[in-house]
């Protein structure tokens, strides 16, 4: 591999266009794209909620449907990034070749690839948004620190699509993706603290979920959306952003690679 390929990101303005392009390619199916990032959530939501509510009258010392609130805006955005990055970004880049013709104009592979995080990172939002809105309309919510929860969801959706990505750079179809979906996204949702408290885990997997990016996004959304500081925000947030820069670095470094070939 060429030592070019593992040189810093040039990053410029120059990606902005290639987001704009994204989002109008996206509005004309806006209102399905909607539907079908929120449906899956709020199956969860609603019907998780009210069914083990109905049995689990309180968990982590509020109630089960809050303690699975605060969960799910953290697992839409990360499904939604994970999905718009992988599959989407995959389509972009692969099968309708959109990557072959936008690096025939002044841009570089660096504004194209930022382009993708941020336009995946932008539907992410929008997901745990349209979560949250949820949320307050049903009452479970009324704290002014639950809007905290929105750039949370952006940056949530920045850390998954940039994981994402390095996956995007890997797959030679789409098949691929169902690995990265049953070896990481489902075990991540199962061990981060959506469900149910992580101190229920044994011991050596309460050590691999203090690791995972969900947990630290969790951590920070519970306390929020009732009404509380969350303890070492700093420290959660530091650790998204370290997903972040390195899963933009790594899938960066691999799409060099793939697409000189």
């Amino acid at each position: 591999m060429s030592m070019n390929h593992f040189s810093l990101p040039r990053l410029s303005v120059r990606f902005v266009p290639i987001w704009r392009r994204h989002f109008l390619v996206w509005k004309k199916v806006a209102a399905t794209s909607v539907i079908g990032h929120i449906a899956d959530p709020m199956i969860y939501l609603l019907g998780l909620g009210y069914g083990l509510g109905s049995f689990l009258p309180e968990m982590g010392g509020t109630s089960y449907m809050m303690f699975l609130a605060a969960g799910t805006v953290c697992y839409s955005t990360m499904n939604s990034a994970s999905f718009e990055a992988l599959y989407s970004g995959f389509s972009r880049m692969h099968e309708q070749r959109t990557w072959d013709a936008i690096l025939n104009t002044p841009v570089t592979l660096d504004d194209v690839v930022l382009a993708e995080i941020l336009w995946a990172a932008s539907k992410s939002l929008m997901a745990g948004v349209a979560v949250l809105l949820v949320v307050w309309l049903m009452g479970m919510s009324h704290t002014l620190l639950s809007l905290w929860s929105i750039p949370l969801a952006l940056l949530v959706g920045l850390c998954f699509a940039s994981i994402g990505l390095i996956m995007t750079a890997l797959a030679p179809s789409y098949d691929f993706f169902m690995y990265y979906f049953t070896l990481v996204i489902t075990p991540m949702m199962l061990l981060c603290g959506v469900f149910f408290p992580v101190t229920q885990l044994p011991p050596l997997l309460q050590e691999v979920s203090a690791i995972l990016p969900l947990s630290h996004a969790v951590d920070i959304a519970r306390p929020l959306l009732n009404g509380q500081l969350p303890a070492h925000v700093m420290t959660h947030v530091a650790v998204l952003l370290l997903y972040t820069v390195f899963g933009f670095y790594v899938s960066l470094v691999l799409f060099r690679r793939r697409l000189s070939r």
